[in-house]
């Protein structure tokens, strides 16, 4: 590898790191305790709103766009393989910046929780949370910021071929992280105008992103993740597994 492409693979590596972990970690933040509005505009409460939407579709044209296998193959055929998760991890925490930054509250409250409610709905989403970490800890090829590809890029190494791999909450529902993200987005004790049409944009999405995913995973696994697709729900978890896996499986 030349000096130079040590550079932009250092590079990306930093960008990833400090755009895309730090806009989902203020995501968590956003999920749990409301929106910043970091540019409050002092907008009327439709063009609130109306913007909202907008940061929102936004969000979900990259993200939903740049991870679809044929945008890979055209828009980004030009880049190294081991570059492509760093930049998508890089675009996705820009755009997820500006929505988290020019995100608009709205003063209408629909309802809020209180007393026991309250605790129950913070309990559901520490229960979210944990979910997540262990769909996270289970899918240990997961390389969500691009790192591994870029350091086994700069190690020399190339980039490995993952096989299907059905475990830990996997056994349960086919898209884990999708399920428990609504769990979080809706394990809201104080409900806005705006907290509701953020629920209901983003469920729609996460739906929406899952059935599209399917596609792209049933073109790469063939017949096993149309069997895998015939034994386990795709995003909420109604029956007990009916996967075969191990005891040992986490």
């Amino acid at each position: 590898m030349r000096f130079s492409g040590k550079i932009t693979a250092y590079l990306l590596l930093a960008g990833a790191v400090l755009l895309g972990g730090s806009s989902l970690a203020l995501f968590g933040v956003f999920l749990y305790a409301g929106p910043f509005e970091l540019v409050p505009l002092g907008l009327a409460t439709g063009a609130a709103l109306t913007l909202d939407t907008v940061l929102s579709l936004a969000f979900f044209a990259q993200h939903s766009g740049m991870v679809r296998k044929s945008f890979r193959e055209r828009a980004l055929a030009a880049l190294p393989e081991p570059y492509r998760p760093a930049i998508y991890a890089i675009a996705s925490g820009i755009v997820l910046f500006v929505f988290l930054a020019f995100w608009q509250r709205s003063d209408i409250v629909i309802y809020s929780a209180q007393g026991p409610a309250r605790w129950i709905l913070r309990g559901i989403f520490a229960a979210g949370v944990i979910g997540l970490l262990w769909g996270l800890h289970t899918l240990k090829h997961l390389d969500a910021l691009g790192m591994h590809a870029l350091l086994r890029h700069l190690a020399g190494k190339e980039t490995r071929t993952l096989p299907l791999a059905i475990r830990g909450p996997y056994r349960w529902v086919r898209h884990p992280l999708y399920f428990l993200m609504l769990v979080l987005i809706w394990a809201c004790p104080d409900i806005t105008l705006d907290r509701l049409l953020f629920g209901v944009l983003w469920s729609a999405w996460i739906v929406i992103g899952a059935r599209l995913e399917e596609r792209d995973l049933a073109d790469e696994f063939g017949a096993d993740y149309r069997a895998y697709q015939k034994a386990v729900p795709m995003l909420i978890p109604w029956h007990t597994p009916r996967w075969p896996g191990s005891n040992n499986d986490t």
